[in-house]
């Protein structure tokens, strides 16, 4: 099916599980490659939770993370050049794909379309995705700790200015304009500069540089990433966090408890096409 709006719409309930059986099989591609690769992996965030809470899917979640530490990522991404069923599917980073804004991969459903509102006009496809995120060194002392962080908000703030400009008004709008004069290259350049740096040597904790986290810490703990189980995922076997308590009480709060209905939302989409079949456009 396919369909258009530019002021956006949420998806219906068929659309949604059509959405997420399509995810669903790129979970078992990545997993795939995983094992034959000996690529150390785990489901994350809202993927996590719905694992434990629903055995699948969370019903109203709409995406579905994959964590790695960093040197797995980039097994992960070496592997994606020569491994992936390239038929069905493509990897995407700021590596590979020229005006790509996000920190981490995403890797994408060839013969679909998944525009959230307002990236309309990214440079590049976007099919539907599963995000491919790396977790990289936060430094043990407290005072470094807050001076990366500081460092790892502007990295955020630069990938998202082509975004920003076009959806903040006045001086956000203002400062998103400038930092959208940086040269990409020059951005991921010091980007990847900036993360190796970093990894250098392990610290005990993590996180994803372009996206913030919760509490005060600055991080998730590492071994949280290390120790991973097979883990009941809609049937199938994926890797999950054997400590999914820690981190899922530290993210969310009191997991099991379900959200208000007025929370329970999908993320607005623009244009939508998935596998099958075709409809006319909304």
């Amino acid at each position: 099916m396919e369909k258009a709006n530019r002021e956006g719409y949420n998806l219906a309930e068929a659309e949604l599980r059509d959405l997420q059986l399509i995810e669903l099989e790129m979970l078992i591609e990545v997993d795939r490659i995983c094992k034959k690769h000996g690529i150390k992996y785990c489901i994350s965030a809202g993927t996590q939770l719905g694992a434990i809470r629903h055995k699948g899917f969370i019903p109203w979640d709409d995406d579905a993370d994959v964590a790695f530490l960093r040197t797995e990522y980039e097994k992960f991404r070496k592997a994606c050049e020569t491994e992936l069923d390239s038929e069905r599917f493509y990897f995407q980073d700021y590596r590979n794909t020229p005006g790509y804004r996000w920190g981490y991969g995403k890797l994408r459903r060839k013969g679909t379309k998944f525009l959230r509102l307002n990236q309309e006009e990214m440079p590049y496809e976007q099919g539907v995705f599963i995000d491919i995120m790396p977790y990289d060194n936060v430094p043990d002392g407290y005072m470094f700790r807050k001076l990366h962080s500081l460092r790892c908000f502007i990295y955020r703030k630069c990938f998202w200015a082509p975004l920003g400009k076009k959806q903040e008004k006045g001086i956000k709008k203002l400062a998103y304009c400038i930092l959208d004069k940086i040269p990409d290259k020059k951005l991921y350049d010091s980007f990847t500069k900036f993360t190796e740096r970093c990894n250098r040597k392990a610290t005990k904790r993590i996180r994803i540089y372009t996206l913030p986290v919760p509490g005060n810490q600055n991080g998730y703990f590492r071994s949280w990433f290390e120790d991973v189980i097979p883990t009941e995922f809609e049937g199938e076997q994926l890797m999950g966090m054997k400590n999914y308590h820690d981190y899922l009480s530290y993210k969310y709060g009191n997991y099991m408890e379900l959200p208000s209905l007025e929370k329970r939302k999908t993320h607005p989409v623009s244009q939508l096409k998935l596998l099958n079949s075709t409809k006319g456009m909304r």
